[in-house]
């Protein structure tokens, strides 16, 4: 409601409030303010002549208003602000609760697979973990025995929980696939149900579906070798265990899948660059697994609106990673060169991952994300000794 004090209106200025009131109310919906707030125009401006009068009449009532509007509108944003403030929540935020995700490949809690974990937990996802067979009773003793309690620490102050621990060998797609001498070896006795068939069959059985899959698996057993030294075998191993795994998980747990789910790997650059001791057909895994992504991306996308997505991250020192031999080497020599030049947390590898497979990147699917601190940009070592001559 608006109501119009005037002190000393004269004829013309009536008149003025006529030509007003006959005018159409084009600007009336711009004048209202967001609540029913009454706004108060005092106008101590005598008007002398009819057609200038109006227009020094109505520009300051017009301004009046917008300023009336302006203040109210802000008054609406600062209450929603201070409302947000209140609920705890902060601009951008992702939110994964309510949803599920199976982490294929953690073994420990220093790794990569180990730090998306985290981040889903701590964006409100609950985690189902498939860990290889061999290591599975030293990291569910190590999870029981609170080792991992500090690693565990969310940014809430609480700890992440692993709803359950799966047996998983993603080598071998059904039981069919299981030569003797692995069936039969001390290391696999006391577990069952861990080949990638069965492992969707129990988390179907157990929860019934899943929305996000993760896969952490690389293995070449002869990645010390040179690519010109690698023997059939262990190349084949190396694209076995490092991305035909990857094309089998999403192959059997499709269907378990809830639309516009989303999957998310781990590669390495070189993919496409040559990393001299990344040997034993390691680099050509790699290189597959990019570019299944991008088919999987197109498969899986067009039957259940799937996004599949890579992370191209740079050298952590995992226990897994120094099996290469050399992981310090390759991270010295990433934070010499990089264009960040600050070490690589694996915190923000799975922070990339929650963003990936949230809904902020809900159109971005098929592609790889470095998170290398910039080095997959470098052309030219900066520590070369060329560059000093």
């Amino acid at each position: 409601m608006v109501r119009l004090i005037s002190q000393e209106m004269s004829t013309s200025t009536a008149a003025c409030l006529q030509m007003l009131a006959r005018r159409p109310s084009t600007s009336s919906s711009r004048m209202m303010t967001s609540s029913s707030a009454t706004v108060d125009i005092k106008v101590t401006t005598q008007v002398k002549s009819s057609s200038s009068s109006c227009i020094s009449f109505i520009k300051p009532v017009r301004q009046s208003f917008r300023s009336a509007q302006l203040k109210a509108s802000n008054v609406v944003i600062r209450a929603m602000s201070e409302k947000n403030e209140i609920n705890g929540v902060s601009g951008l935020n992702i939110d994964l609760r309510g949803k599920r995700a199976f982490i294929a490949g953690v073994a420990d809690d220093n790794g990569y697979g180990w730090a998306i974990a985290k981040a889903l937990a701590a964006a409100g996802a609950d985690i189902l973990v498939g860990t290889w067979v061999p290591a599975l009773n030293i990291f569910e003793t190590s999870l029981r025995r609170g080792k991992f309690d500090g690693s565990r620490r969310l940014p809430n102050g609480s700890l992440m929980e692993i709803v359950k621990v799966y047996p998983l060998d993603a080598v071998f797609d059904s039981p069919e696939d299981v030569p003797e001498d692995i069936r039969t070896n001390k290391r696999y006795a006391g577990s069952s149900n861990w080949t990638v068939k069965e492992v969707a069959e129990s988390v179907k059985n157990d929860f019934g579906s899943i929305d996000i899959l993760v896969h952490s698996l690389a293995n070449g057993p002869e990645v010390t070798k040179p690519l010109l030294e690698t023997s059939r075998k262990g190349y084949l191993a190396a694209l076995s265990a490092s991305s035909y795994s990857y094309i089998s998980l999403l192959q059997h747990f499709l269907p378990i899948i809830n639309p516009g789910g989303a999957t998310i790997s781990l590669t390495y650059i070189a993919s496409e660059r040559s990393i001299p001791g990344y040997g034993g057909g390691m680099s050509s895994a790699k290189a597959a697994l990019e570019s299944d992504t991008k088919v999987l991306a197109f498969e899986a996308g067009r039957k259940k609106q799937i996004r599949v997505n890579t992370i191209s991250a740079g050298p952590l020192g995992s226990r897994a990673a120094k099996a290469i031999g050399f992981i310090e080497k390759m991270i010295e020599y990433s934070y010499t060169n990089a264009p960040l030049q600050k070490e690589l947390l694996a915190d923000e590898v799975g922070n990339t991952a929650a963003f990936l497979v949230s809904p902020l990147a809900s159109a971005v699917t098929g592609s790889v994300v470095y998170v290398d601190n910039g080095l997959n940009t470098m052309g030219l070592a900066t520590d070369s000794p060329s560059l000093s001559v």
